[in-house]
Parts: C-alpha cells; sequence; structure tokens
C-alpha cells in the first residue's frame, strides 16, 4: 500500500508532465525509473534543474540559465520531446535481481502506453538500467523507431560523448541506429 504522501507526490508529477506534454511527440526519451528528486525530474517546477533533468535539457539543446522552470518546459514541448519512464514511480535503489525482474514485468505495460498513447515518431533508450530491457525496444513493440547507442542505451551520466551522440541521431532524418 502506497502512503499518502506517495500518491500525492505520484499525482503531482503526473500533472507535470501532462501539462507539457508535446501534442505530437517527435521523440520520446525512455528511462528506467523516475528520478527520486523533483530537480532531477525535466517536469518539475524546480528553480534549477540537476541530474536526469539537466541531461536532457543537454540533448534537447536547451539552455536552463536565466529561465523559468515554465519556459524551458515550453522550449521542450515545442521541440516535440516527451521523457517517460518504465517505473512510474522512484525507488530506493536501481540494482539487483529483484530490480531487473521488476523492470522486465513492466516494461510490456509500458510499451502498449507508447504504442496505444504516447504515440511518438522515434524512442532512446537513456540510462545503465534500460539495457536490461533493451532486447524489448522493437519498432514491432513499441510502434515507433528505436534509437540506441551501439545495441544499448544511451548512457548520459557517462559524460559529454553518449550525450552528443544522441543529439546527433537525433538531428538526422534518418535516426533509426541500433
Amino acid at each position: 500500500m502506497a502512503s499518502a504522501e506517495h500518491v500525492a507526490r505520484r499525482l503531482r508529477r503526473l500533472e507535470w508532465a501532462t501539462r507539457y506534454r508535446p501534442l505530437h511527440v517527435q521523440t520520446l526519451l525512455l528511462g528506467a525509473v523516475m528520478p527520486l528528486a523533483d530537480a532531477e525530474f525535466v517536469y518539475a517546477d524546480a528553480a534549477e534543474f540537476s541530474g536526469e533533468a539537466e541531461r536532457v535539457l543537454r540533448v534537447a539543446g536547451i539552455a536552463a540559465a536565466g529561465k523559468s522552470a515554465e519556459a524551458i518546459h515550453h522550449e521542450l514541448q515545442r521541440a516535440g520531446i516527451f521523457v517517460a519512464h518504465v517505473l512510474e514511480c522512484p525507488v530506493e535503489t536501481a540494482d539487483g535481481a529483484a530490480f531487473a525482474e521488476l523492470l522486465q514485468r513492466r516494461v510490456g505495460n509500458t510499451l502498449l502506453r507508447i504504442r496505444r498513447s504516447i504515440k511518438p515518431k522515434r524512442m532512446a533508450a537513456m540510462g545503465v538500467e534500460m539495457d536490461l530491457v533493451v532486447e524489448r525496444l522493437t519498432e514491432q513493440e513499441s510502434g515507433c523507431t528505436t534509437i540506441l547507442d551501439g545495441g544499448r542505451a544511451f548512457k548520459l551520466d557517462q559524460g559529454n560523448e553518449p550525450t552528443e551522440r544522441l543529439r546527433a541521431a537525433l538531428a538526422s532524418p534518418l535516426a533509426v541506429a541500433r
């Protein structure tokens, strides 16, 4: 059973993401698990972004300095980029067999949601944890082109090179690299 605080936080994040979801999603950036801190959640009303949110903004080419959170969200929305996670609630630890099993169990529902609701033109997997389910990220299961980094998820937290490879792939009209 989830606590009232957990449910309230989940609903707040759902509201933020829904408010700034592009009408037509060009690119879905799919991570394994929603970040714990609001400042790392790209749709939060944060004064400053860090972690995953900061990396997503770098991929999108959005400079956050001197801009309000709302202005940043609108830029992301205009770029047609949407961020989602297989596990929509933060978890304490993202390693071990139990986490891998949970991710495997939930990825099917996520792919169904991508195919039926989000309907992006393309999707890119981000984060080391996504390598646990990367073989499921097919066009047949997701309904869109999947962009991978040499057959694996883009490790955006491992320096500028993966970020630049993803930016280059997204800039290409033929972004179908696996």
